[in-house]
This record gives C-alpha cells, structure tokens and sequence, in this order.
C-alpha cells in the first residue's frame, strides 16, 4: 500500500510543481499578470507540503526521484496545456527517469 500511497503523492506534487511553475510562466511570459503569478507561488508551496507526506524520510531521495516526474509531468503538461508534441527521444527520456524514479524510491533496500 505504500507504493500506491507514495505513487499518488508524487502524482498531487507533480500538478502543484508543475502547475505551479506553470502559472508562473504565464503570468511572466504571457503577460497574464500578478493573480497567476501568486497561483504559481502558491502551488509550488503547496507542492513543498506534499513532498513532506512521502513515506520516506530522506529529503535528498524524494527530491531526486521527484526529478523524474518532473521531466516527464512536464512534457505531458506541455503537450496538454500548451500542444507542445514530444518526439520519440523526448519520450524515450521520460521513460528513463520514470524508470530511474522507480528505483530509486522503490528498490527493496536493507534496513536502509
């Protein structure tokens, strides 16, 4: 249960740190203005929040392995939200760190 636990944290933190950078982006870039730039700040606090619910206790591992979901969260955001289309090396990439997360949070570990 765990791992489904942990899996659901990284999806919430994933729509907060991304959504969050985001919302930024648009405020700044896409001159949208200052309520979607404090939305922005605002849910990348709240993603600071959820990485503290992960089971494990080793802030140097979860944001680690929140680096793979970033990179893949964010080309599916940009394909979303913005009709950015990844190539096959951009997904191909995603799948390495989605794999790289996998072991890195999930690996069975001795007493570690």
């Amino acid at each position: 249960m765990s791992i489904l636990r942990s899996a659901a944290l990284f999806v919430v933190a994933a729509v907060f740190e991304i959504g969050g950078a985001w919302l930024i982006w648009q405020g700044v870039r896409e001159h949208r203005g200052w309520l979607w730039m404090t939305g922005g700040v605002l849910a990348l606090g709240a993603y600071g929040f959820v990485a503290t619910f992960q089971p494990d206790a080793h802030f140097g591992r979860i944001l680690a392995a929140y680096g793979g979901i970033f990179v893949a969260g964010s080309l599916l955001w940009g394909a979303v939200a913005d009709g950015y289309r990844p190539d096959r090396y951009d997904i191909v990439g995603a799948l390495v760190c989605l794999a790289g997360m996998a072991v890195i949070m999930w690996a069975p570990r001795n007493g570690a």
